[in-house]
């Protein structure tokens, strides 16, 4: 029987943290995102009326930023009602309906500049422009009861099937930039065509199994095409692409009740969390290719943590939890997204980080001062659009689909994953998380609930209508036989707490980090005497905690240390000078301008 997730269509986010993320989202950052795209061209492109030497040419991936919006757009709108976003949408689906091929082909840089080259570059994104194309369809229709879009899709996902399927005349068999995996899934699910999902399977089953295009200063792996993926058991190359693939290969796992497809899934899963995630849920330690590296590789200056990527690895994540209910992947989500996530975005909601480093010294960016060479380190402060804009209508469409993560049923059972403000028709969940671990949920019409123990926790109390519950924990979940109309109460202890990273992470050695719950916390100048690469802390914090008003989140206040030198060297000695720091939550970093800011902090044993 499967773990069928609650759809955000069917319950609303009533109050507390991610209400007010998802206000913001509605009301400030999908215009803010919009007023940029339009700026650059990316919706004049659709029109496909592109003039040489005009600004703004297109780019090959332009459709998909566009899809992403119009994504984004759909979700807000089944919530708010709000027409003006629908009357943008119609103009961008016009402009595809008039200026899309007769057979159903649509890209508007191909069709533009490079027609003879259509499906003759692997490396090009064309599928992946298909892919967000088809999941932007879906979402409208789903949320708005017009099927045009839809209509418009299909006819291109039959296209591609005829091509790449059936008369097999691409120059390629596997997309380079996965994506369409996944939506092909979404689109069989919303029209009952079994052929697409059949062809989703179709990229699965093929990729690794011949030699195919990659750039030219990529390996196979790059792209996940060194061998089968039943194969794989490392997480590899481009860290987007990667866990796009992963997420597809867990959809035909699942709809195809493949086990050894799923063991793949579980291999390459445990292999990102245990070796090669950062503490923030962040994936991609590199700034060649986007990619993963080796084992235990997690630099922190130059991580490069792409918040598509953190979105992409709850995408995987997700879709493992529902083959297999295990609090492995549910933590890793609400890691993600109180973090490497969270901290994507501006608190105006205006602005974004594309990388999401856990160290910034301002000053490395300059330490060549005897050459015009430049060593790449993250932007220091969040951008309002990027030349490659993938990740600003990527954030917009994942936190107006929060509610996806929250719920799922199993027969007469109730799942709760995450702790989120909310109600559904058979349950209501109210919650203080992150800041707060205490959690309440009425429910009715389930025998059972399970809710997850966070893995952060060592303390927690479970009641059921006022009386200790009796449970039993099966991979990270409480279960509880439920009365009739049961109230469920959670007390989850939020300890400030210090953690430390396996010794393999060298770059760690000697360093911790501080936590509260779900949310990992940082230093930054500006809010500390010292510098904080010169803070160090020892076990006994005395931690205070207090409400930040301009940062609308806790910090937390401890005592620390710092040591004077007036030397280059000198004998080590225990001369500390006892000062206080503070520390915001991650995701509250690179709001007040450029400084230093750091996660892991010295430690004095």
């Amino acid at each position: 029987m499967e773990n069928k997730f609650l759809s955000f269509y069917d319950l609303d986010i009533t109050g507390g943290f991610w209400y007010d993320r998802q206000k913001l989202n509605s009301e400030t950052t999908i215009k803010a995102v919009y007023d940029r795209f339009k700026e650059t061209g990316r919706f004049e492109a659709l029109k496909q009326n592109y003039k040489e030497g005009q600004p703004n040419r297109p780019h090959i991936f332009y459709d998909s930023d566009v899809a992403k919006w119009i994504e984004s757009a759909a979700y807000i709108y089944k919530k708010n009602k709000d027409e003006s976003l629908l009357v943008l949408c119609e103009e961008m689906i016009d402009d595809i309906e008039k200026t899309r091929r007769q057979d159903g082909y649509f890209n508007s840089y191909f069709q533009q500049f490079e027609p003879e080259a259509i499906f003759t570059r692997r490396t090009d994104h064309e599928l992946y422009c298909a892919g967000h194309l088809m999941e932007a369809a879906v979402a409208y229709y789903e949320c708005t009861g017009r099927d045009r879009f839809l209509k418009i899709m299909c006819d291109y996902a039959d296209l591609i099937e005829k091509v790449f399927l059936k008369d097999k005349s691409a120059a390629f068999t596997t997309p380079g930039h996965e994506e369409i995996e996944l939506a092909l899934v979404r689109l069989y699910k919303a029209t009952n065509e079994k052929r697409y999902l059949e062809l989703s399977k179709f990229f699965i089953d093929e990729r690794g199994t011949k030699e195919e295009d990659e750039y030219d200063f990529a390996k196979h792996n790059y792209a996940q095409s060194d061998r089968p993926l039943r194969e794989l058991s490392l997480a590899e190359g481009h860290s987007v692409r990667a866990c796009y693939l992963y997420a597809g290969m867990a959809d035909i796992a699942l709809e195809y009740g493949d086990k050894e497809l799923f063991a793949a899934c579980e291999r390459i899963f445990n292999n990102i969390t245990e070796k090669r995630m950062y503490v923030t849920g962040g994936i991609g330690s590199a700034y060649q290719g986007e990619s993963f590296t080796i084992d235990y590789d997690l630099p922190n200056n130059t991580a490069y943590t792409e918040s598509c990527a953190a979105i992409a690895l709850c995408f995987f994540a997700n879709r493992m939890l529902k083959m297999d209910v295990n609090s492995k992947y549910s933590d890793v989500i609400e890691r993600i997204i109180y973090n490497g996530f969270l901290s994507s975005t501006s608190l105006d909601g205006k602005a974004f980080f594309y990388k999401n480093p856990l160290d910034i010294d301002p000053k490395m960016k300059d330490r060549l001062t005897s050459t015009k060479d430049r060593e790449h380190f993250p932007e220091t402060e969040r951008l309002e659009v990027f030349g490659c804009s993938c990740c600003p209508p990527n954030i917009t469409r994942f936190v107006a689909s929060i509610g996806d993560y929250i719920y799922s049923e199993k027969g007469d059972t109730l799942f709760v994953h995450q702790y989120i403000s909310s109600k559904a028709d058979k349950v209501e969940m109210e919650s203080n998380f992150p800041f707060g671990g205490k959690v309440t949920i009425k429910t009715n019409n389930y025998n059972n609930v399970a809710v997850r123990i966070p893995s952060w926790v060592d303390k927690y109390t479970i009641k059921v209508n006022n009386v200790a519950a009796d449970y039993e924990i099966s991979k990270g979940y409480a279960y509880i036989k439920l009365p009739e109309n049961a109230l469920i109460e959670l007390d989850f202890n939020m300890e400030v707490c210090l953690v430390e990273s396996n010794p393999e992470v060298f770059i760690n050695q000697g360093k911790v980090a501080l936590t509260k719950g779900p949310v990992v916390y940082c230093l930054e100048n500006i809010d500390n005497e010292a510098a904080v690469h010169k803070i160090s802390l020892k076990e006994e914090l005395n931690a205070e905690i207090e409400y930040d008003e301009s940062l609308k989140a806790e910090a937390i206040y401890t005592d620390a240390y710092k040591k004077e030198f007036t030397s280059l060297y000198r004998k080590v000695n225990s001369d500390y000078k006892k000062i206080k720091a503070k520390f915001i939550p991650y995701y509250c970093f690179a709001n007040r301008g450029t400084q230093e800011m750091c996660v892991w902090v010295n430690f004095i044993n």
